[in-house]
């Protein structure tokens, strides 16, 4: 290939991710159809109060067309209105609110407006993988902080919120290139949820240091233990802290690609350019039906409901890994649950492909997982660095975001599992 033909190396170079591995497995399977339990989307659709926002507004000249860059009038007043009780004030829905498409997008466009080549940004592992590649378009480089889980998290089911951060190490990792932090609360994949005093020792540290908070809170209606916005801390945490909100995991509906981020007019004006330029606008007929879910969503009793139903699907699918004796992480928040498979014995010499020998347990256990019995998890050290990889090497993460029929053929097939364990 000629010189000019080759790409970027910010997309050239990596390793097979883990979908295209999980696909591979799932195409490759004996046992069909798979149940996929691996990626977060919903398997049922939106309530009906929402579908139909969505659908009349398809009718409309102006939903049609060009929305403002920063987003549909009705949608960031319905945001601030949904909003501002969390931070005890009036959230401006012109200068501290930006619609973007979808989260990544508005994190992506975060990273854009604050990031210089060279400039240090400090990721928790586990990590959503997409932040890393959001980080090095600019030129960051990435520091990472691994967090650990409970010691006895192989021989015993433990709150997710066990999993902890060494906040010694988190000191050390900050130097005077650190411009950004970035948090997950309620997490994906663990399920953890912050407590105060633990977002209160991160967000000191920014304050002294004045690194930027980004604020990854796309999961913040499905919370199952008290839930603290690291913006509403205080004055001096809020001037310094972006939040990410999303209405694909608020509303059930991932592509829809409806997203905000809130912050103080002074870093939101900077992201907003940012996606300006990336993508100039969202998506105007979703934005308008994600408005109107804002605003009958307390009148459906929806926020509760969701929580309640989720907490239901938790508790169906969890049931099976009592059963069997696999120790897992009660989630507090988000619909993931990692479970603890080291108990599982895989065959002598079982046969995996070449690229899966060479990664972690876990990616032969998810391999395994969906040869034998047809039940496809994501293995999470694919969101850790490969020097902290084996702090996860025997979990997986699985979604419970399905119909309870799914649910339900998940567990008969893993069931099959049970030939397997070693007590």
């Amino acid at each position: 290939m000629s010189a000019k033909l080759q790409p970027a190396a910010r997309v050239a170079g990596r390793r097979q991710d883990v979908w295209s591995i999980i696909n591979e497995a799932a195409a490759a399977s004996p046992v069909q159809p798979i149940v996929n339990m691996g990626q977060g989307f919903f398997g049922y659709n939106p309530p009906q109060f929402i579908l139909d926002a969505a659908k009349q507004a398809l009718d409309r000249v102006d939903c049609n067309q060009y929305s403002p860059t920063r987003g549909r009038p009705r949608l960031k007043q319905a945001l601030s209105d949904a909003y501002s009780p969390f931070w005890g004030r009036k959230l401006n829905p012109d200068t501290e609110i930006t619609v973007t498409t979808g989260a990544n997008e508005g994190m992506l466009s975060a990273f854009m407006a604050f990031i210089e080549e060279g400039d240090e940004v400090i990721v928790f592992e586990p990590f959503f993988d997409q932040y890393i590649s959001n980080i090095e378009m600019p030129g960051g480089k990435i520091v990472y902080v691994p967090m650990h889980p409970p010691k006895d998290g192989a021989v015993k089911t433990l709150s997710a919120g066990e999993w902890t951060v060494d906040f010694d190490q988190l000191e050390k990792a900050i130097t005077p290139k650190t411009k950004m932090l970035v948090l997950n609360t309620p997490h994906n994949p663990v399920g953890k949820v912050f407590s105060k005093e633990e977002l209160q020792k991160i967000a000191d540290l920014c304050v002294k240091h004045q690194i930027i908070i980004l604020s990854d809170e796309v999961y913040d209606r499905l919370f199952y233990v008290p839930f603290t916005r690291v913006a509403t801390l205080s004055p001096e945490v809020e001037k310094i802290t972006i939040t990410v909100g999303s209405a694909g995991k608020n509303f059930y509906a991932t592509g829809w690609r409806v997203g905000w981020l809130i912050g103080p007019p002074d870093l939101i004006q900077y992201v907003a350019a940012a996606h300006t330029r990336i993508c100039y606008s969202s998506v105007s007929p979703l934005q308008e039906a994600c408005a109107i879910g804002f605003e009958q969503a307390d009148a459906h009793n929806f926020w509760q409901t969701s929580i309640a139903e989720m907490q239901g699907k938790m508790a169906r699918f969890n049931a099976i890994w009592d059963e069997l004796g696999l120790p897992y992480s009660e989630p507090e928040g988000g619909y993931f649950v990692m479970v603890n498979l080291n108990k599982v014995h895989i065959p002598e010499g079982y046969p995996f492909p070449d690229h899966v020998k060479d990664r972690a347990r876990d990616f032969k256990l998810a391999w395994f997982l969906i040869q034998e019995l047809g039940v496809a998890a994501i293995p999470p050290s694919e969101f850790y660095t490969q020097e902290n990889e084996k702090i996860v090497e025997d979990y997986l993460r699985f979604a419970v975001c399905k119909e309870d029929a799914v649910l339900e053929d998940a567990k008969e097939r893993l069931r099959g599992l049970r030939k397997f364990i070693r007590q």
